[in-house]
């Protein structure tokens, strides 16, 4: 079985992401890793060169900036690096900047791919995922997070990026079958200090909206505000070793009162109901689960 891992990024250092510890965390899972690495403002490329594997191939990109609908220019970098990777290697393992994988799971997702490499009706894997907020000691709790999305898929050409890149699609829009896996992919993209979440928020705006409304958006985030979040949860779990080295650096303070809910009326019965019984009603699914 061979995997090929594939990301994209650009301006990493500038707006903080955990490009390097993404790569790392499933590395080991890999024989090969593909980055697109876009035209910079910082040293993001010299940072990804530093990286100390053999496995890691970088494509240069340049963004089309001009693209302003849907946070399209993701997806077509996602498609830029899916499309170098080895034609042989039977699954396409993709990770985004701000997400990284547990130690804990690489035996599950190694088995999952093996059990799974021969069976034409496994277009792909599904994870589950745990999104951190404000610092490394809070989890979204609500219904405004998603709960599982595609990270692994077939490797056959027939496999795209779906609008801003979040999921997958096969190239004539049909949704993937997917199976779930018992691994969880931690998301990071809520955790940075507050100015740098707000030049990124500031930043990655202008791939959905107009410069006019990101010109005002930017002079209302002088420093984002994370105490306006809906409800959290306490994470109780270790965090990938990976990551521990930027845990440490941490230099900023974030805590909140776990009992706040801000949700509606409406949202409180939903999440009661999906606390009862694990379904979460009106659910956005790209994916057909087998």
């Amino acid at each position: 079985m061979k995997v090929s891992g594939f990301s994209f990024i650009r301006n990493a250092i500038k707006y903080d992401y955990p490009i390097v510890e993404a790569i790392q965390s499933i590395l080991p899972l890999c024989d090969e890793f593909v980055v697109a690495v876009g035209q910079s403002e910082d040293q993001t490329l010299d940072l990804i060169r530093s990286i100390p594997s053999d496995k890691i191939r970088i494509i240069e990109t340049v963004w089309d900036d001009s693209l302003r609908q849907g946070g399209r220019v993701l997806a077509l970098e996602t498609d830029k690096a899916l499309a170098a990777v080895a034609p042989d290697s039977d699954w396409a393992f993709y990770i985004q900047g701000d997400e990284v994988l547990h130690e804990k799971y690489l035996p599950v997702v190694q088995e999952a791919m093996a059990r799974y490499k021969d069976d034409p009706d496994v277009d792909g894997l599904l994870f589950h995922y745990l999104h951190f907020y404000g610092s490394y000691r809070y989890v979204g709790d609500s219904r405004r997070w998603y709960r599982r999305e595609i990270r692994i898929v077939r490797n056959n050409g027939n496999v795209a990026a779906y609008r801003d890149a979040q999921g997958f699609r096969t190239r004539d829009n049909r949704k993937l079958t997917v199976k779930l896996i018992e691994a969880t992919m931690y998301h990071y993209g809520w955790v940075k200090p507050p100015d740098k979440q707000a030049d990124k928020l500031s930043n990655f705006g202008r791939y959905w909206h107009n410069d006019e409304h990101m010109a005002l958006t930017r002079r209302e985030l002088q420093a984002f505000d994370y105490s306006g979040v809906d409800s959290l949860a306490l994470f109780n779990g270790t965090h990938p070793a990976v990551m521990q080295a930027r845990i440490d650096r941490v230099n900023w303070q974030f805590d909140f009162d776990i009992r706040q809910k801000k949700l509606s009326a409406k949202n409180r019965f939903l999440k009661w109901i999906e606390n009862l019984t694990g379904w979460r009603v009106g659910e956005y699914r790209n994916y057909k689960l087998l």
